[in-house]
């Protein structure tokens, strides 16, 4: 249960970061993976788990790799 913590803790610190980077609203994020803004601040604070679809989703919109955006450091 720990490691989902973890993994939970890296992406929402990850969707966050790059929203941010990207000068993206919580609003504008939510439009584009077809969402609410109350959905994507769940996402970002750790209390919504993610969906695999808006995970590839995301990480297309902030053209990442899907270990990126999990938090996975490149070796």
């Amino acid at each position: 249960m720990q490691e989902d913590d973890k993994y939970k803790n890296k992406v929402s610190k990850n969707i966050r970061k790059l929203r941010k980077q990207n000068k993206y609203s919580q609003e504008y994020l939510a439009e584009l993976i077809d969402r609410t803004r109350e959905h994507v601040n769940r996402l970002e604070t750790g209390k919504e788990t993610i969906g695999f679809p808006t995970f590839i989703r995301l990480a297309q919109i902030f053209k990442v790799s899907l270990d990126e955006l999990a938090g996975f450091e490149k070796e």
